[in-house]
């Protein structure tokens, strides 16, 4: 397996105070990693210092082109709250394409390539019968998979989704997922979600998070590291195709 990201003893946090401590992990290529844990456990923190809008007290994160080591690599990101204005006179497509800018120069128009790579990306994201439709005319969903297709146009190596299903329906949460496993063929994932059944169902391997980090290769959490940070017995029940954070008891 190829990295794409490694992190060594890392630690961080605000106004001094620590919130992740000796943090230890590779993301490899085509990774689909999902990361759980409580409120304040510092899930966000530790994507926001991957993105390098956090300094780290200590520790070190080391990126891979190929497995060569690089300064940076191409990163996408999806934050859990978007300060998009619904107001703002913007399209659909032109929403998608500002997700270029960083590799337009200043004063210069986006080229014809960029253009077609905005249309590939609505069409692979079903928005293309929206490409002219005002933001504000968009369902919760809607504008989600809008975000979604923003993050991803720039084809990075690694996508970074923080509570990507916050504002959406059951309905639309299946089809995120569907779409975000056609993103994996060719792009790392790394996502935080509260809903521990649902991603416990859609990734490849799970980080659980509670200031330290405990990872595992598969999707398998003990149940006493759950009842340990949740704070109660919690089981993981499927009625059908429908996950339940339920009581161990359960029936």
């Amino acid at each position: 397996m190829t990295p794409i990201i490694e992190i060594k003893d890392l630690s961080a946090g605000y106004n001094g105070k620590t919130i992740i401590e000796n943090i230890s992990l590779t993301v490899f290529e085509n990774d689909f990693l999902g990361i759980i844990g409580p409120n304040g456990g510092g899930k966000t923190t530790l994507l926001r210092t991957i993105l390098g809008l956090l300094k780290p007290y200590k520790g070190t994160i080391s990126f891979f082109d190929n497995g060569v080591p690089c300064d940076n690599i191409a990163i996408g990101y999806l934050p859990q709250y978007s300060k998009i204005d619904k107001e703002f006179p913007i399209s659909v497509y032109e929403v998608v394409l500002s997700g270029l800018s960083k590799n337009k120069p200043l004063f210069r128009s986006y080229t014809k390539e960029q253009h077609e790579q905005v249309k590939q990306t609505l069409e692979e994201m079903q928005l293309m019968s929206f490409a002219q439709r005002h933001i504000g005319a968009l369902s919760g969903g809607q504008l989600q998979r809008v975000l979604l297709a923003r993050a991803i146009v720039s084809k990075p190596k690694l996508l970074v989704l923080d509570e990507p299903n916050t504002y959406i329906d059951r309905r639309f949460q299946d089809q995120m997922y569907e779409m975000l496993n056609n993103i994996n063929k060719h792009c790392a994932i790394v996502m935080t979600n509260h809903d521990i059944g649902t991603i416990l169902q859609n990734v490849k391997n799970i980080a659980c998070m509670n200031k330290h980090l405990h990872y595992h290769s598969n999707t398998e959490v003990p149940e006493d590291w759950i009842e340990e940070h949740f704070g109660c017995p919690i089981e993981m029940v499927a009625h059908g195709d429908i996950p339940h954070r339920v009581l161990k008891n359960h029936k």
